[in-house]
């Protein structure tokens, strides 16, 4: 290939590809499962109950 016809090539990196879609997937359901977690733990503090 020539010099030219390297330089019109075009990567892929520039698109929202499917694995970044689904690590911004998992890092949502983890903030919202820690967000749980903190929340049953004030709750239960609040309450004085335990498990």
């Amino acid at each position: 290939m020539s010099g030219k016809e390297l330089y019109l090539i075009v990567a892929g990196s520039s698109k929202i590809s499917g694995t970044l879609l689904n690590s911004v997937s998992k890092l949502i359901n983890t903030l919202l499962d820690f967000g749980r977690v903190i929340g049953t733990s004030i709750r239960y503090l609040i309450s004085g109950r335990s498990c």
